[in-house]
């Protein structure tokens, strides 16, 4: 795949998440997806499958009173690194980074990273 293919995945699956609105999730994920999410902390949890991928980040996409701010794309081949901020409430944030990689014009692997402190 090529770079600027990854990167209209990558773009259409960020504007999921900057609009509130997850119907295109069914468009760009893989039937053998597999995310490591961000929380629990320290490791995360694994979500693996079309279903379960698409529910998890329909999930995050509409929590009330959330939403993302995208930072940075970048695209090396078939692998993307999103570099965004997630805000919640009047002034909370954390800053944080998807490792993804897309095979056949579809999401196949994300592993998200959030900056914490002690």
């Amino acid at each position: 795949m090529t770079g600027a293919a990854t990167e209209a995945v990558l773009r259409r699956f960020n504007e999921v998440f900057l609009s509130h609105d997850p119907t295109v999730l069914n468009e760009l994920v893989a039937d053998h997806c597999a995310i490591e999410n961000t929380v629990p902390a320290p490791d995360g949890s694994r979500h693996e499958g079309r279903e379960a991928c698409i529910a998890l980040w329909s999930q995050i996409a509409t929590t009330p009173g959330t939403w993302f701010e995208l930072e940075d794309v970048t695209v090396l081949g078939d692998r993307g690194i999103i570099r965004w901020r997630y805000h919640w409430g009047e002034k909370q944030s954390v800053r944080g980074v998807n490792l993804m990689r897309v095979e056949d014009g579809l999401i196949v692997e994300a592993q998200g990273y959030v900056k914490g402190g002690p």
